[in-house]
């Protein structure tokens, strides 16, 4: 296995108190994250409501991490250029969302933002085959998409690490780097079951946001630590 990159923490802001976004935005930073994972919901898609563009955009000047927003809205294609345009650096996409993955891929990346495929539990690797010429980022959900709190799902670490490899593969004959991204009960506990099977990003909302702004700090502190020991038995 190839040399992991740098791992990347990126609290999700659905765990953060939504009366206060702009105030959680920058303690969150403070403490250490990395990305700023946005996850937006449409009551179809998923079953739950979040945020839209307006908010992303009010949040934009709040801070200069990467806004990582996964978008659980189908369809999908209509609304890329609202969050483009609202501040997303990243944009990622479910398979499902949409009737045309790789044209969605190229509108993301014609409106010249990273783009990402978000793999939900059932959802199965080789639906990546054909386009990864195209993706910056893979996420994998190990809770299936549309409410916090959820449990981590322990199956889907054999997807992480066929992932893992498929990337390495593709790094390997000349393609561009992917990150591997998972979201969904990640912890301390979890964290390091994650980057073990390969992931280099981590998304988590309670075990980042729990506490409260004094608490941020060592919360991103042990996920990192967590984590780190889990990257270091796979090297």
């Amino acid at each position: 296995m190839a040399d992991l990159p740098l791992l990347r923490i990126a609290p999700s802001i659905l765990a953060a108190d939504f009366a206060k976004l702009g105030e959680e935005i920058h303690a969150i930073e403070a403490a250490g994250a990395d990305w700023i994972h946005i996850d937006v919901m449409d009551g179809h898609f998923v079953p739950n409501i979040t945020i839209g563009p307006a908010v992303v955009k009010a949040l934009r000047p709040h801070t200069d991490l990467p806004f990582d927003v996964h978008l659980m809205i189908a369809p999908v294609d209509p609304l890329l250029e609202a969050f483009a345009e609202a501040g997303a650096d990243t944009l990622s996409v479910h398979p499902e969302s949409g009737p045309h993955l790789h044209r969605t891929l190229q509108t993301i990346r014609g409106l010249g933002k990273r783009a990402g495929v978000v793999l939900n539990p059932a959802t199965p690797v080789d639906e990546l085959d054909h386009v990864m010429d195209m993706i910056d980022l893979i996420l994998v959900m190990t809770v299936n998409p549309g409410f916090g709190g959820q449990k981590f799902i322990t199956s889907q670490l054999d997807k992480i690490k066929t992932l893992r490899q498929k990337i390495d593969q593709h790094v390997a004959a000349g393609g561009g780097p992917i990150d591997l991204e998972v979201d969904g009960g990640v912890d301390p506990d979890t964290a390091p079951l994650a980057t073990s099977a390969g992931a280099d990003a981590l998304v988590a909302g309670t075990a980042a946001f729990r506490g409260g702004p004094g608490a941020y700090a060592d919360n991103i502190s042990a996920l990192r630590n967590a984590a780190a020991a889990g990257s270091k038995a796979n090297r």
